[in-house]
């Protein structure tokens, strides 16, 4: 298994040591009162608080150890880094983990990839021209890509990247020193993590672009994070008319998978769109920017995802529509397929790390 780099790990310890010792930031979020619960930190711990952070920048702005005090701390940075170690150190199987290392040129050569796959796929399996030819009506998708191998392959890529990251949340749950676990913690715990608690800074939102406060990047990851399960209940809830009901598609405007296909595709393009202005923008110094690339090439992979869909819900009807499918189709591999390696986790192993926090709170 991936061993932390050990000067990531010293520096995530000597900003924590100057922080408990100040204990100025307490209200800002459920970084420092888990802090408080340590005279010194084991790795596990470091890892712990690491994952709590939300990366708000609140504190970088508020201390007075920061850059260019000689102390240079910078929770946000150290944490940022450490975070990126953990998801590498979990990861599942581990030599995947290591050549991806969160790598934007890697992202991309993953998503062409699979999108030529899918294309040349389609291309084998169907009838001369099908890619440039107007399919309408009833199965109209399963003359461009048969059901069988549109199903076989999502659920393959779906069924990897659930269990890859399964495995890697459970090992970060028994390695991260964790207490008993009480039902009302995981409610507690579950409940920050949905609705971003902590991205409210001390109250009046946080830094998301300089020292001024803001809800912009808390509302951002709602709309990117609901739409993406959005998108995801409109996927089951079409396989199961199509499973289970024998409806085909593609389905009526007003029928459930595409009012939630377009909610969510609405929800992913706003969030995608909004996350990646605020990095353009954003005071850089508090950042982990060896970390930018493989930041911005997962936005962009949920953006294309979103954005593809929705060519393909309105251009359905066209000649358009089959070439378009292949495409999605692709993107949608290529993104189940870096899921269990990119930042996408860090949604899981943060609400472990709040369910945590709300643990030892007791």
């Amino acid at each position: 298994m991936h061993e932390t780099d050990a000067a990531i790990l010293t520096e995530a310890n000597r900003v924590m040591e100057i922080c408990n010792a100040c204990r100025y930031c307490e209200g800002y979020c459920a970084v420092f009162p888990a802090m408080t619960l340590h005279r010194s930190f084991a790795e596990a711990d470091l890892n712990h608080l690491a994952n709590l952070c939300h990366n708000c920048k609140a504190c970088y702005y508020a201390c007075q150890y920061a850059p260019p005090h000689p102390f240079g701390v910078n929770v946000p940075q150290a944490f940022a880094l450490l975070r990126d170690e953990t998801y590498r150190r979990y990861a599942w199987p581990a030599p995947l983990a290591r050549l991806f290392e969160r790598n934007g040129t890697v992202v991309s050569l993953v998503t062409a990839l699979a999108v030529t796959a899918v294309l040349l796929l389609t291309a084998g399996l169907t009838a001369p021209g099908t890619l440039v030819h107007a399919a309408v009506g009833a199965r109209a998708f399963y003359r461009v890509i048969p059901w069988a191998v549109m199903a076989g392959v999502a659920t393959l890529a779906l069924g990897y990247a659930v269990l890859a990251m399964t495995i890697g949340a459970v090992r970060y749950w028994r390695q991260s020193g964790s207490a008993q676990v009480t039902t009302a913690a995981i409610l507690r715990g579950v409940h920050d993590a949905f609705t971003l608690r902590n991205l409210g800074g001390g109250g009046q939102g946080c830094n998301d672009k300089d020292e001024s406060f803001s809800t912009t990047r808390r509302l951002l990851h709602h709309a990117m994070a609901y739409g993406f399960l959005a998108c995801f209940a409109a996927t089951c809830t079409a396989a199961f008319a199509a499973d289970i009901l024998g409806w085909p598609a593609p389905y009526p405007w007003f029928s459930l998978p595409v009012i939630l296909g377009t909610l969510g595709g609405l929800g992913l393009l706003v969030g995608t769109s909004g996350l990646f202005g605020l990095k353009l923008v954003t005071d850089p110094t508090p950042l982990a920017r060896r970390l930018l690339g493989g930041d911005i090439a997962l936005l962009v992979l949920l953006w294309l995802t979103a954005a593809s869909g929705m060519l393909v819900l309105g251009w359905r009807q066209t000649s358009e529509m089959p070439l378009l499918l292949a495409i999605h189709l692709g993107l949608i591999l290529a993104l189940f397929s870096l899921l269990p390696y990119s930042k996408f986790v860090h949604g899981l192993y943060r609400t472990l790390a709040l369910i945590r926090a709300a643990a030892d709170r007791g």
